[in-house]
């Protein structure tokens, strides 16, 4: 998960789901007035403006599965409303996080209103509907039709609506990202566009144990993932140098073994309410929460915290270092599982998810029986909680129970024994998302002049992070196609300290590994992704992304 190679990079210096589904479609339409400027269905922007032209429909991140471009393109104008019909609270939501988005830059009222069941007939509408039909779309998919007279979104669920936001969004011109009023015009060029996800499972990783963030920038970073159509978050919650979540019947975890990071900070933790509005503001973007306690090793916080968890019953001092695999929870004790009943029934009460992560990387200093003892006991626990099993992918040295998941972070040394191993639990049925450290991990440098970040798995530029097929990538160790869900960009902490340390390592490369886990593998392909690319690079800045400018992307200049 973190290094497999005993040679950690020297720490840099401190730096200054699951919603318900919509019996039917849903429906969004966005209807343009006549106006001079809609009426003219002009494509080309207005002298000043910083649009200089109406984006192509296909150049957006993740490429979408069909784009057909045809007709006038459709303006947005200071007369339109959202409207929404049925009643229903997810699709309003909906509704109101467009007209949010919206209504900075752009300056229009756009209320969201009831829809009285006579369409779009006012011509200034965005409406919002239950309808039948689309079963093409699955659970994620939408269908964006654009015209001179409206753009209409269709979705089965208010996921697949969501997502369809996502892209109208960036087909409008990159200044619609300004908080303050922008001249505009708004325009959508004309066509249709039919979108599914290639994998149901597409996520990103955040390591809040090695150091701390809080709930608004872990919000933050849930906004950025939205735009790429990420839908899961995995939360490290906890390891060697802190615990962040509050557990009830163990409260030092938090209070003593959270009161740390990487450095010698001073830590923090997450109290169960801050948890769950982390859960709740995470599923309002369509994401879920994949929480991640990691055992048995990784657990020198906790072993701090309580001195019965070791086995000579002495509690070492708390670590702010940054080497892996030196602790281990006391397999042979009974309380270790009684800690990891409480651990697991707490967090599991608070986490609407579908999945528990157990960790069970790096254990180096456990046997290899007790390994396999303490995992299909853990395993069993997450089961007795209603939640599927998620580890690393050394879980499949052990026995995983039916269903569960393996975390793949393997590169390109990984031995062929441990491949091989990994194969044959898929073989079994046990799943796989995939997170090479060398193509995917975000706190890789890009190269070797990179301030932040490590480079045990090598240097990962940008291209490397994109030109990979999760579909092929361990076929040669005979892991069929069909046991991988999909993947994951996992960002590890140890030189990240604010915000900007998290956009600086995650942009661009987060966008390319979102199109592996979204876009077919037909249209998977470096030198036009790289202009699509280089597109959001006005986009990343007008949400004050500070992005690493990558010399292999020819990046506009911007005004």
């Amino acid at each position: 998960m973190h290094r497999t190679a005993p040679r950690p990079s020297p720490l840099a210096p401190a730096l200054s789901r699951t919603v318900p589904r919509l019996a039917g479609s849903l429906l969004l339409v966005l209807a343009a007035g006549v106006s001079a400027v809609g009426a003219a269905g002009s494509a080309q922007a207005h002298p000043g403006s910083r649009g200089a032209a109406v984006r192509p429909l296909g150049q957006i991140v993740p490429a979408p599965a069909q784009v057909r471009a045809a007709g006038a393109p459709y303006t947005l104008t200071s007369a339109a409303q959202i409207r929404v019909a049925g009643h229903a609270p997810d699709v309003r939501q909906v509704g109101s996080y467009l007209a949010g988005l919206l209504r900075p830059s752009t300056g229009y009222a756009l209320p969201v209103v009831e829809d009285g069941g006579d369409g779009a007939k006012g011509g200034h509408d965005i409406r919002l509907a239950l309808t039948t039909g689309e079963g093409d779309l699955g659970a994620e998919g939408y269908r964006l039709d654009s015209g001179r007279d409206g753009v209409t979104l269709t979705a089965r669920t208010s996921a697949g609506l969501f997502h369809g936001v996502q892209t109208l969004r960036q087909l409008l011109p990159a200044s619609v990202e300004e908080r303050t009023r922008q001249p505009g015009p708004w325009q959508v060029a004309g066509g249709t566009v039919t979108d599914v996800p290639r994998y149901a499972y597409r996520g990103a990783m955040l390591d809040v144990s090695r150091h701390f963030f809080t709930v608004a920038q872990v919000e933050k970073y849930i906004d950025e993932l939205a735009l790429y159509k990420i839908n899961e978050l995995h939360l490290h919650l906890s390891d060697d140098q802190g615990w962040r979540i509050a557990i009830a019947s163990w409260p030092r975890l938090a209070s003593y073994g959270g009161s740390t990071e990487v450095g010698g900070g001073t830590g923090g933790s997450y109290t169960k309410a801050q948890y769950a509005q982390i859960v709740a503001y995470a599923a309002s973007r369509h994401l879920e929460v994949v929480p991640e306690i990691d055992m048995p090793s990784h657990t020198e916080a906790a072993l701090a915290s309580y001195a019965q968890l070791n086995c000579d019953g002495v509690a070492p001092p708390l670590y702010t270092g940054t080497e892996v695999g030196f602790s281990s929870l006391c397999v042979p004790k009974d309380v270790t599982y009684a800690f990891v009943d409480d651990v697991i029934r707490e967090l599991a009460a608070i986490t609407p998810g579908r999945y528990l992560h157990i960790g069970g990387d790096e254990a180096h200093s456990t046997s290899q029986a007790d390994y396999v003892s303490f995992m299909n006991r853990a395993q069993a626990v997450v089961q007795k909680y209603g939640k599927t099993v998620m580890g690393w992918h050394q879980i499949t040295s052990a026995s995983p129970v039916a269903g569960a998941v393996a975390q793949y972070w393997g590169y390109d040394e990984t031995g062929a024994a441990e491949r091989a191993q990994v194969a044959a639990a898929a073989k079994k049925g046990t799943r796989l998302v995939l997170s090479p450290a060398d193509r995917s991990y975000l706190d890789m440098k890009y190269d070797e002049n990179t301030r932040l970040g490590q480079d045990w798995a090598g240097t990962v530029e940008v291209d490397r992070s994109y030109d990979w097929d999760p579909g092929a990538y361990l076929a040669g160790a005979g892991v069929p196609s069909s046991a991988v869900i999909g993947v994951e960009a996992p960002l590890w902490t140890e030189t990240i300290v604010t915000n900007d340390d998290i956009e600086a390592m995650a942009f661009p490369r987060l966008p390319g590994i979102a199109e592996l886990g979204w876009s077919p593998e037909s249209t998977h392909d470096w030198a036009t992704y790289k202009v699509r690319l280089a597109a959001q690079g006005p986009r990343m800045s007008a949400l004050g992304i500070d992005f690493y400018r990558s010399p292999l992307v020819d990046w506009p200049s911007e005004r």
